[in-house]
């Protein structure tokens, strides 16, 4: 990718969204100072931390839970790199640029996956415990749009667990990385230039650092995962409310592709009324030969795709969800019984245990499955070095668009991504850190939503902007958002600044979603079924000033010409 400054754009006609330019927070209590911020603990924010820590003096990482509360400690399938006798990392990007359905940038792809087998090896050297094949060589599995077994993976379907406890003991071992912990990162604080300047917080701790607290600093990196909670069903934890890409909307920052929202295929089905975070089933259980069937029994994916159950995840998310509207029926099967007692236990214990708590014993009975809100695609715009469009700020992980997914996240490469991003940041902050400024007034316009309404806003996403969209489906959501944008919050609370952020991310997809008028990815949409090239090859944009989020269209050349 080019320096972000400097992709043409062309003008859309985009409506003017209005939300809190800054959200409505007591005075900062306490403060204190670091070089860097760290927001996020998962994979990308300890990544980052771990490789700042000797460069740049203090390193403070912030997470809203405990350090192991994010999405990499849920990652069951494994992390993607051309490691196995055979492959090549032209063949993991070519993988990728197919499954991104031309909206990747080739640039990015190619760091990641020449990238990839280094970083996987530094991983290991940090003290990671990959699962590893009777002749001592690293296990590697198959998932969906992968042409090659490459996905390296740790107590068999406990990959992000065991990552996430290897970065930990690393952190636990830094004296120059300091933790807060239950903090939720409130606003960015601006210098006069409109760069970084440091992030208010609230804590929810005692003593010195409690309540809303404000961190000087010379950058920030945003590592704070996803979006998953916009939706009623997700397989993201309570923690993924897309605070950081709603952080940097209003500090001035630029997302991109916040439409691409990935559904995984394979979701356990729990019945209507459940939700928030529901059991992933990973791709990883088909990588290992389970296939799907309806409730007549037929493999419904054989003739779709010419790797049937193992199809990029946005093409066997419309095949179920084609098969239930077909039948009326609420979700399919997963047929994973032939895979033995043996196997089921040694490499999906994760799983295993998890459905047998929801009374499904897939040893011997079908799993129910359905799509639900899986990862974000897009997210804060940066260039191949994670630098956002704000000086001082950096993304990296979900919370990024690194242009590495495109329309539609290859399996496994989220981790992959996280890890590669969070150390090519770590090469160029040091060089380029900004003098400590003192913050300038903020002239935002301050304002809350009432948490009550998240419901309604979730319920709304998933019904009209979830796996089938449609432009009268999405109006009447826009409609909807638009009128929980007035209902202002009587409290201050946590919740009411997750909703306002929810509300915030929810408002610039639907708008992007209604503008793209094709399918493309895990963008489907209904009354437009094919990809448009001539139209849409490109991206949606979205910026905020003061709370007024407007959308531009940015063209650029299909990368998967050729790929397939």
């Amino acid at each position: 990718m080019s320096e972000v400054s400097d992709v043409p754009t062309r003008e859309i006609d985009a409506p003017v969204r209005r939300v809190p330019g800054r959200l409505l927070a007591p005075d900062p209590g306490w403060t204190t100072t670091a070089d860097v911020v760290v927001i996020g603990s998962g994979i990308a924010g300890l990544t980052a931390a771990l490789r700042l820590r000797e460069e740049v003096g203090k390193v403070l990482v912030v997470t809203k839970d405990v350090l192991a509360a994010g999405s990499t400690q849920w990652a069951q399938g494994g992390i993607a790199a051309a490691l196995g006798p055979g492959d090549t990392p032209a063949e993991h990007e070519l993988d990728t640029l197919v499954a991104g359905a031309g909206a990747c940038d080739r640039d990015a792809v190619h760091a990641l996956v020449t990238e990839g087998p280094e970083a996987v090896r530094e991983l290991i050297a940090l003290g990671t415990n990959f699962d590893h094949d009777p002749d001592g060589e690293l296990s590697l599995t198959r998932e969906g749009g992968h042409h090659r077994d490459r996905i390296a993976h740790a107590g068999g379907d406990a990959t992000g667990a065991e990552i996430q406890r290897a970065l930990i003991a690393a952190v636990e071992q830094a004296p120059e990385i300091e933790v807060i912990q239950h903090a939720l990162a409130v606003d960015l604080l601006l210098a006069e230039d409109g760069g970084v300047a440091g992030v208010t917080l609230h804590v929810m701790g005692e003593g010195q650092r409690d309540g809303v607290g404000a961190v000087h600093c010379r950058a920030v990196v945003l590592a704070s995962g996803g979006l998953g909670q916009v939706f009623s069903q997700t397989t993201n934890p309570a923690v993924s409310t897309g605070d950081g890409m709603a952080v940097a909307l209003r500090a001035g920052a630029v997302l991109r592709d916040l439409e691409f929202v990935q559904f995984h295929p394979t979701v356990m089905y729990l019945g209507p009324d459940s939700l928030g975070q529901q059991p992933l089933i990973s791709e990883a259980v088909r990588g290992e030969g389970a296939f799907l069937v309806d409730f007549e029994g037929d493999r419904f994916m054989q003739g779709v795709h010419e790797l049937a159950d193992l199809a990029p995840r946005d093409v066997v998310a419309k095949a179920i969800t084609r098969r239930m509207n077909e039948t009326g029926r609420p979700h399919m099967w997963l047929d994973a019984r032939h895979l033995g007692a043996e196997m089921w236990e040694r490499r999906f214990p994760t799983i295993l245990a998890t459905t047998r708590s929801h009374g499904v014993d897939p040893v011997t009975e079908l799993i129910p499955v359905a799509p639900a809100c899986h990862y974000a695609s897009g997210g804060v715009r940066t260039d191949l070095w994670g630098r956002s469009t704000v000086p001082g700020l950096y993304a990296t992980g979900e919370a990024a668009c690194s242009g590495v997914h495109g329309a539609n996240r290859l399996a496994s490469n989220s981790l992959l991504e996280g890890l590669v991003f969070s150390r090519r940041i770590a090469q160029v902050l040091p060089g380029e850190l900004r003098p400590l400024q003192p913050p300038v007034a903020d002239a935002r316009t301050a304002g809350l939503v009432a948490g009550g309404v998240r419901r309604e806003l979730q319920d709304a996403m998933t019904t009209r902007v979830g796996v089938l969209r449609s432009a009268a489906g999405l109006a009447d959501a826009v409609g909807l958002l638009d009128k929980l944008a007035g209902e202002t919050a009587e409290v201050i609370d946590q919740q009411s600044w997750e909703t306002t952020n929810l509300l915030t991310i929810a408002i610039a997809l639907a708008d992007a979603a209604a503008l793209r008028e094709e399918t493309r990815g895990s963008h489907w949409r209904e009354d437009f079924p094919e990809r448009d090239d001539e139209g849409f090859a490109g991206h949606f944009d979205v910026v905020m000033a003061d709370g007024a989020s407007t959308l531009e269209f940015v063209p650029a050349a299909p990368t998967d010409r050729g790929a397939a």
